[in-house]
């Protein structure tokens, strides 16, 4: 009997055949069934491969969040080519990098950005670019061949899409995943009763937004995509009858400040959490508010997927703690106490960065840089990061791209860049500013402008703090982050102590 190969395209093909008009997709009233992304799909992988984009070829995209991206996925799959979308939110100076290191064949943007990625293109070294969108060169809705298209010499091991994530110095890793991958960590099993209807925060060009597309597809059912203010995520959830809601903590905590009864969300069965901690008293809230839904605590991440679940039966006993290790996925602390997974949900590695891909990658085991413990039942729980990324909001700031802005304000003489915890964010940024001139530190909201069409906003600090100078190793002078993140924690001594 022959392998059958786990390929992304097949999802669609099924879906479109054995339900055509069931809901597929949606965004603030517009609907998009499983035949309709399929025939558009199809329809733009025509029209792709008359631009030259062949099997294996990669296809930087600069859009956000719009239903006409879903039929460019669903065509890449198809063709077999990688799907390589850029942060919407990045300024052009940012994208320049990143689309650089695509080495891409063709440049999508959305017609927002079609002037700028003009320079884009150029800039990078991109040969084509195409504009998407309706009367554009790539309109998902445009007469045209619709015939289904497939790519014989596709695998399940190619890669199916890159997403880039920033690294420790700030330049940009793309995580290489395989049709496999995606396939096996959005896959749910047989035994589900209903199609997920899944509202999802996330946009358009992170990972977690198709992973989520995945998941509610692969069980025939629907993802409803959101603005991610709490009105919105709730008003969504009630107009699209939603089963499956997930937010990181912070949107969570908006969500509970909202005036309950106000929207109906009685279809809700599952609120699930994760990307960053989360408090027992987010957990008992979620079950006061939403009586009927069961939540799960994630940890993982783009490279990992999901690497440990917490289930709802244990979110209350098991406080602080991120589960047992997700279905097929293996768990074990370094010497160090590194957290490190191994599982058929992992990526490939780094595009072109053979040296970094060596550094997480040791034999089969992804070493994820953050630090846990295990209770006597084998529950993870994350203590710690060896690496100096910041995680806010569920997004990853390099603190050296940040202090290179920062750098510049005539009043810093130096500055260093720390994850601060924060109940809601997970960690927020925090610019550690030592003046140029003795009580002439500038304020917050003139960092905070400095960094104005130079960083996306999730990398403006959110707090700083004035100090005479910056806590350094002897024998190197590298800042000690740490002990700069303790010394902001530290209480302020008490009146009279010397």
């Amino acid at each position: 009997m022959s392998h059958r190969e786990l390929l992304i395209g097949d999802i669609f093909r099924r879906n479109a055949r054995q339900v055509p008009d069931w809901p597929a997709a949606s965004l603030e009233g517009r609907v998009l069934t499983h035949g309709e992304l399929d025939t558009a799909g199809n329809r733009l992988a025509r029209r792709l491969r008359a631009a030259g984009v062949r099997h294996g070829d990669r296809v930087a995209t600069w859009a956000d969040t719009h239903l006409d991206v879903l039929p460019l996925f669903v065509a890449l799959a198809k063709l077999g080519a990688v799907f390589a979308p850029l942060n919407a939110r990045f300024t052009l100076q940012e994208a320049q990098g990143v689309a650089h290191s695509a080495r891409a064949r063709i440049l999508v943007a959305d017609p927002a950005r079609a002037e700028e990625a003009k320079q884009l293109r150029a800039a990078a070294g991109i040969p084509k670019l195409l504009v998407l969108g309706s009367g554009r060169d790539l309109d998902p809705q445009a007469p045209g061949n619709a015939t289904d298209i497939e790519e014989p010499a596709l695998r399940e091991t190619d890669t199916h899409v890159i997403f880039f994530t920033s690294g420790s110095t700030g330049r940009p890793k793309g995580v290489v995943l395989s049709h496999r991958a995606n396939f096996l960590r959005s896959f749910q099993g047989v035994f589900r009763d209903d199609p997920e209807r899944s509202v999802c925060m996330f946009p358009l060009f992170h990972m977690a937004a198709f992973t989520l597309a995945l998941a509610a597809w692969q069980t025939r059912g629907e993802i409803a995509f959101s603005a991610p203010s709490a009105d919105a995520l709730l008003h969504t959830v009630e107009a699209r009858r939603a089963n499956r809601l997930y937010c990181i903590p912070a949107v969570w905590a908006r969500i509970l400040a909202t005036e309950p009864g106000r929207y109906d969300t009685e279809s809700l069965r599952e609120a699930d959490t994760g990307t960053s901690a989360v408090p027992i008293a987010l957990v008992r809230a979620l079950k006061e508010r939403f009586p009927r839904t069961a939540t799960r605590i994630y940890y993982g991440s783009t490279e990992v997927g999901s690497g440990t679940t917490l289930p709802d039966s244990d979110v209350l006993r098991k406080p602080g703690s991120v589960g047992l290790p997700s279905p097929g996925s293996e768990l074990q602390l370094s010497d160090k106490g590194e957290i490190c997974i191994r599982s058929p949900y992992l990526c490939d590695g780094y595009f072109d960065d053979a040296h970094s891909t060596q550094a997480v990658l040791q034999a089969g085991w992804f070493h994820t840089g953050d630090v846990g413990a295990l209770d006597g039942d084998g529950y993870l729980s994350v203590t710690g990061r060896l690496k100096e990324i910041i995680r806010t909001g569920g997004e990853s700031v390099a603190p050296s791209e940040v202090e290179a802005v920062l750098a510049a304000h005539p009043e810093v003489k130096e500055v260093a860049v720390v994850g601060i915890p924060d109940s809601q964010w997970g960690e927020v940024v925090c610019a550690v500013v030592v003046p140029a001139r003795a009580g002439a530190a500038p304020d917050l909201g003139a960092l905070q402008e400095l960094c104005e069409g130079q960083l996306a906003s999730f990398k403006k600090p959110r707090r700083l703090e004035v100090l005479e100078g910056l806590p350094r190793t002897a024998a190197t002078g590298q800042v000690q982050r740490a002990l700069l993140v303790q010394q902001i924690l530290a209480p302020p001594p008490a009146l009279g102590t010397p």
